[in-house]
């Protein structure tokens, strides 16, 4: 089945208050494009849920200062000033999470299971007395799930079907996210045809993504403009 469609259908899916996984780790593996088409629909009321926040002025953090996003879900924003006033001036709710703890709760969504325990920050404020409960002696924290309605995807290389091979640390949290989302949508520079990807080398399947776009050849196989690498 050909999954293409133009990235103003595909962004126009994503309803106001919608929860939205984005792949990227810093700006590798960031779905520039698809934020931008988000950025100039204008859905409001959203949960992003991210790695980080990006930089002031790039990604994710566009949406933040525009006003779009209620709450994000990250595991650091301390590279964002603007992020980081708005987080602290109550317009926006932010959820910290180790890193490590958020790619495992995506993964636990994605994998069909409910939570997990850990022994991770018991004592910090991230964790509710409520979160904590006791078992063969030992105490833990209760870490649910994370799912989104969708993901938002930067793939180096795809074909028409939807089968995604990543680039270098772009891979970051991709793979887990297209696994845990309930609607995924991918951007890539490079589309091939069905069979053209070596089986080996995929990694998302087809059966996890639902919206194809293929961008203009200036994006690089890290989502990244070839103007801003250069510059």
């Amino acid at each position: 089945m050909n999954k293409q469609q133009t990235i103003e259908q595909a962004i126009a899916q994503i309803p106001d208050g919608a929860s939205i996984m984005v792949g990227g780790f810093g700006s590798p593996g960031t779905p520039f494009a698809l934020i931008d088409e988000l950025l100039k629909q204008g859905q409001k009321h959203l949960t992003l849920i991210k790695n980080d926040a990006n930089e002031m002025g790039i990604g994710i953090s566009k949406l933040i200062e525009n006003g779009q996003v209620d709450k994000l879900v990250s595991t650091h924003i301390g590279l964002n000033r603007r992020v980081i006033e708005l987080m602290n001036e109550g317009v926006l709710e932010v959820e910290f999470h180790p890193q490590g703890i958020f790619a495992e709760k995506i993964r636990t969504a994605g994998a069909g299971s409910f939570g997990f325990l850990s022994d991770i920050g018991l004592e910090s404020e991230i964790t509710k007395p409520e979160d904590l409960l006791d078992w063969k002696g030992a105490r833990y924290k209760v870490e649910m799930a994370l799912g989104a309605d969708f993901a938002l995807i930067h793939a180096a290389q795809a074909d028409t079907f939807g089968n995604l091979v990543y680039q270098g640390s772009a891979i970051n949290f991709s793979p887990l996210m297209a696994m845990a989302a309930n609607q995924v949508i991918v951007e890539t520079a490079h589309c091939r045809a069905p069979g053209e990807l070596e089986p080996a080398c995929i990694h998302t399947p087809s059966a996890f993504v639902s919206s194809l776009v293929v961008l203009p050849a200036l994006t690089n196989d890290y989502g990244i403009m070839e103007h801003h690498v250069r510059h």
